[in-house]
């Protein structure tokens, strides 16, 4: 599950929370000073000292960001990590499919359909889905580019995707009345 944990509030609180995880975070980090300067060939030691995080975690991101064709690799003297499209195509979507090791979902049922053990008998199965593919939609529609000013309003395009869109076969399986306005 990408969206998980508990947070601490006050002494001993506990406050349920929904979280990225560190390495999703990480990863969206790394592209967005990239993005800062997109015809820039960056190194993973580079990105590590400049925004203060350990150089194995970088490599380990970069790796996996280019296995999944979000940056572009070059070997050599004046080598490194680029882009491999523009900031504006690189959804946060796209960053949690990449990095993340389980498919994208808030709930068992959601993310591996069969391996809840009450799943036959759940009444609110269908519920969890239909909020699944707002989550998920909403992490589609923010790219990169977006998260490059912090401080802008994000812009939600309807046309605006990830490599891995799944709404639509959401929307299929579970038809709602709920509405997310484009």
């Amino acid at each position: 599950m990408v969206l998980y944990g508990f947070a601490q509030q006050g002494i001993g609180a506990q406050a349920a929370m929904l979280r990225v995880s560190k390495i999703i975070d990480y990863g969206t980090l790394v592209l967005t000073h990239m993005a800062s300067d997109p015809r820039r060939v960056f190194s993973a030691t580079d990105l590590a000292a400049t925004l203060g995080l350990g150089q194995p975690v970088v490599s380990k991101v970069l790796k996996s960001l280019a296995q999944h064709e979000i940056v572009k690799s070059t070997r050599g003297a004046r080598g490194g990590y680029t882009l491999s499209r523009p900031a504006e195509e690189i959804s946060i979507a796209d960053i949690i499919d990449a990095l993340d090791d389980q498919p994208f979902g808030l709930t068992e049922c959601t993310a591996t359909p069969g391996a809840c053990s009450v799943e036959p008998a759940c009444n609110i199965r269908s519920n969890w889905q239909r909020i699944n593919a707002i989550v998920r939609k909403t992490l589609e529609r923010v790219s990169i580019a977006d998260m490059v000013n912090p401080t802008a309003t994000i812009e939600f395009k309807p046309g605006r995707r990830s490599a891995q869109d799944t709404s639509d076969a959401a929307q299929a399986v579970c038809p709602s009345t709920w509405s997310f306005t484009e």
